[in-house]
């Protein structure tokens, strides 16, 4: 049995991703993260979650691509997509600012005055809809910010990105902060569309994220070329 045959995604995924699944450094990604929990470290999210980005959001699906960096660093809030909790898990701060950005933008250019308070931190809906909730890497230990970057995953999901601008036609890339916007530096602008801002967080919000209606314009992009827009009020599954 081939490594990607043991890995809990959507088959549209593995297929595409079959050559880095196969690929030396993975494998060498995959011995790190096993000398990891055989030190009795706590890895985040769960194995059987770490794709869930992909797995949630099948590659035919794929309308709208957000990225982030590292998965969430303590005990029951990292589930594979970036920004989102589990249901039942409080809200971290660049989550409450990203849903108070989408009420702003709701209330300014829809016409129903429909508010906007979601109850859970998970984004499932949005990635049932079409929204590719990635992190850069896709794992981390517990209360260690960064502590898996440069051990293979950035490859990964840079491999991600070039499959995504390569087989898929006019998606929405929302790129918040330096990093996010370096990794969708290659996406093509004449086939899909770019979106930038500051990061969510509480430390950059203020600095263009607040206001950068950015929810609004994806709708729009997809509205103009045909296709589905997201309902961005659908949060949970």
């Amino acid at each position: 049995m081939s490594a990607v045959d043991r890995v809990v995604l959507h088959d549209s995924w593995k297929e595409a991703l079959r050559n880095e699944f196969e690929s030396d450094y993975m494998a060498q990604l995959r011995e790190f993260l096993l000398e990891e929990r055989n030190a009795g470290k706590r890895i985040f999210p769960p194995s059987k979650l770490i794709f869930n980005a992909l797995d949630s959001c099948p590659l035919p699906n794929v309308k709208v691509v957000i990225i982030g960096q590292d998965p969430y660093i303590f005990s029951g809030q990292a589930h594979g997509l970036c920004f989102s909790v589990p249901p039942g898990v409080k809200q971290p701060p660049s989550l409450m600012n990203i849903f108070k950005e989408v009420a702003d933008d709701l209330r300014e250019n829809t016409s129903s005055g429909e508010t906007f308070s979601p109850s859970s931190g998970s984004l499932l809906g949005w990635a049932a809809q079409g929204v590719l909730l990635l992190n850069a890497t896709l794992t981390v230990l517990e209360g260690a910010s960064g502590s898996h970057q440069n051990q293979g995953w950035e490859r990964f999901t840079d491999r991600v990105v070039e499959i995504v601008n390569e087989q898929c036609e006019h998606v929405v890339f929302l790129l918040w902060g330096a990093y996010a916007k370096a990794k969708g530096e290659r996406v093509s602008r004449d086939q899909h569309c770019v979106l930038t801002a500051a990061h969510p967080s509480p430390l950059a919000a203020h600095n263009g994220f607040f206001g950068c209606r950015h929810f609004s314009r994806a709708n729009n992009y997809l509205r103009d070329h045909g296709i589905e827009e997201i309902d961005w009020r659908r949060t949970d599954a």
